[in-house]
């Protein structure tokens, strides 16, 4: 007998298509304007997160340093998704305690604009085990988290939040199955 996860990075295919199985140990919030948070599964239109967000990590130690990552496995639709995973925004060397605004850009925020389909937006957080220089990718197409989590001695993540979004005048979306 299988079990269904009420997990929903599990439910949503965050967990085993972008991420391994881990456990959140590290609050994450994310606002874009309007007052509009990141929830597992919620959906936002890209008139709603045309500005990076506002990102809150937690932790309880400013010497303990984060890295963020938002990426999109559905690039560019999900039922041809050669561009996964498309990279949108990362900062480095965030303090715990603070927001990405304390933190590094290394990537500047690109706004999620799909063209068809519902498309899944993740933001992971890592932490990092010292204040690290991270070279910018060349490219933002065909980004794998877990190959940037190995290169960088970053691990598992300790805190991620995604967010469906789909082209402004698209109706639907995934349908959570518990």
């Amino acid at each position: 007998m299988r079990i269904k996860s009420t997990n929903p990075l599990v439910v949503g295919g965050v967990i085993g298509e972008v991420l391994d199985p881990f456990t959140s140990s590290v609050s994450l919030r994310v606002v874009y304007d309007n007052n509009k948070e990141v929830i597992n599964s919620g959906e936002l239109k890209p008139s709603q997160i045309i500005n990076s967000p506002r990102v809150q990590v937690g932790g309880n130690d400013l010497r303990t340093l984060y890295t963020l990552v938002m990426v999109n496995p559905d690039a560019p639709s999900p039922s041809d998704p050669n561009m996964r995973e498309y990279l949108y925004w990362m900062v480095t060397n965030i303090p715990a305690t603070t927001g990405t605004t304390f933190g590094q850009e290394i990537v500047s925020y690109e706004s999620p604009r799909p063209a068809s389909g519902i498309h899944r937006v993740i933001f992971v957080l890592f932490r990092q085990p010292c204040r690290h220089t991270v070279l910018a990718p060349g490219w933002r197409q065909n980004f794998i988290t877990r190959d940037f989590a190995e290169f960088y001695n970053l691990g598992l993540p300790v805190a991620a939040l995604y967010f469906n979004c789909q082209r402004e005048n698209g109706s639907g979306g995934r349908r959570m199955v518990i």
